[in-house]
């Protein structure tokens, strides 16, 4: 038997779904984009085995370990790092025989559709991962890691990766990216600009990574002028290892457009940490402005994905620190917060703003209309947070109405765990596939179209917007 079946995600209603398989079909073997990834680029540079099955699926992947968490699992026993560097679990067969334990927590969530599209898909399993289970799925995948057709450059490309984006903060030295780079090896492995922790007042240690910053540009970042300049230097950076955009993940979309001599108070205040919290919310809204006028000068494509209280938990973040699952969406205005940096900006053709979003509330209320009616805006997938089937659904249902197709980017996925790469763009080409099939059958979209529509939302949106 198989672990998943073949109509899945299809409509059920007989008129659509033979459209919807034939629609699939055109494009399920299409190269995979994936320009706002989080591998790491160190398992391209090193090209060394995955140490385990638990080092592979879960101890890396938040969207898994969190499930567990949420039932009371310690995140130690799933050997997640501390930050402090006291003990956690390192047998990865205790780590997986618990993850096999709490397998039955995952049913009907999008994690298993992509765990199991692994399983069956790259490891060749038939039978369900649980407890009477877990001891032939470790070793099963433990005997393929250790092969040389399942190293990650070979997965690479076995997966149909035509270029993967690894998103690495400004203060990174890229040394995988040079590694990968001098290696010769033909795989698209690009970096992307994240300049979070030197424009957030409030990330810990602003002021010292000021400084780093500057150090690593050449220059004098403590000045507002040396400080921009720092930014084009390592935007210039970025982009000499591939990089077609930025990214930035702010708590709020609020942008600012102030004068010198306002800019130049505040970053004066932010360096001395005498900001209050709505100065450093300005401070990053005037930041959002300058990144989109230095992406009129560099041509780096610029993504906002603002609504999200990162890093929830204090003790989580203490003791294990960022990225531990524990982004919490949060209501997001656009309409206000954007208009500086619109007025500014917005009616540039030649610039391309990607808005993502948690705030599924705003989809049909605010970002529609917007990436409807300005140039430079563009809709990224509101649920490329955690890939929901349902919130796919929703997002298509209550944007395409008011923007379109041609004002979106395809698909973008947001992984941790590499091997769920190819289940999550599987799992949008057959949704997308599903919502066409329904426009092709209620007579709101002829067959011919819905083809090349389906091919632009699984690949050639996604590459034309992040000018790949």
């Amino acid at each position: 038997m198989a672990l998943l079946r073949d109509d899945r995600l299809f409509p059920t209603d007989d008129r659509a779904r033979p459209v919807a398989e034939a629609l699939y079909a055109s494009v399920k073997s299409l190269p995979i984009l994936s320009p706002h990834g989080h591998t790491d680029p160190r398992w391209f540079a090193e090209n060394e085995p995955f140490p385990d099955p638990a080092q592979l699926f879960v101890t890396p992947d938040h969207y898994v370990f969190r499930m567990l968490h949420s039932q009371g699992v310690p995140l130690e026993a799933l050997g997640v790092p501390r930050v402090d560097g006291g003990p956690t679990e390192t047998d990865g067969r205790k780590i997986w025989r618990l993850f096999a334990d709490h397998y039955h927590l995952f049913r009907a969530t999008p994690s298993r559709l992509w765990l199991d599209h692994a399983f069956q898909d790259v490891f060749g399993f038939d039978v369900r991962l649980g407890p009477k289970t877990a001891d032939l799925y470790y070793d099963h995948i433990a005997d393929c890691l250790a092969r040389d057709d399942f190293r990650p450059r070979a997965l690479f490309e076995r997966f149909g990766i035509e270029a993967i984006s690894t998103t690495e903060g400004a203060l990174d030295e890229l040394k995988w990216h040079r590694m990968i780079r001098d290696s010769g090896w033909k795989g698209r492995v690009i970096t992307a600009y994240r300049p979070d922790s030197v424009v957030d007042p409030e990330f810990e240690g602003f002021a010292s990574n000021v400084e780093a910053f500057g150090s690593l540009a050449g220059v004098d970042a403590t000045t507002w002028a040396g400080y921009l300049e720092a930014h084009r230097i390592r935007r210039a950076t970025f982009k000499s290892f591939g990089a077609t955009s930025t990214d930035h993940g702010h708590p709020t979309a609020r942008t600012e457009n102030l004068g010198t001599a306002e800019a130049v108070a505040l970053f004066d205040k932010a360096l001395t940490g005498r900001c209050s919290p709505e100065e450093a919310d300005a401070f990053r809204g005037q930041m959002l402005t300058e990144m989109a006028r230095m992406s009129l000068e560099d041509g780096l494509v610029m993504q906002i994905h603002p609504g999200a209280m990162r890093n929830h938990s204090g003790p989580i973040l203490a003791a294990f620190g960022r990225d531990k699952g524990y982004d919490v969406p949060t209501r997001t205005d656009y309409v206000r917060a954007l208009k500086p940096l619109l007025d500014a900006v917005g009616e540039r053709s030649d610039l391309t703003v990607i808005l993502f979003t948690l705030d599924e509330t705003a989809y049909a209320r605010e970002l529609a209309p917007l990436a409807g009616v300005y140039p430079a805006l563009k809709l990224g997938p509101a649920w490329w947070f955690y890939d929901s089937v349902e919130g796919m659904r929703r997002y298509r249902e209550m944007t395409t109405e008011t923007a379109g197709f041609y004002n979106t980017v395809g698909f973008n996925d947001d992984t941790r765990a590499f091997c769920s790469i190819p289940a999550r763009h599987d799992v949008a080409r057959r949704v997308d596939c599903g919502y066409l099939a329904t426009l092709v059958a209620d007579g709101r979209l002829d067959e011919d179209e819905a083809f090349e529509v389906a091919s632009d939302l699984a690949y050639g949106l996604a590459k034309k917007a992040y000018r790949l």
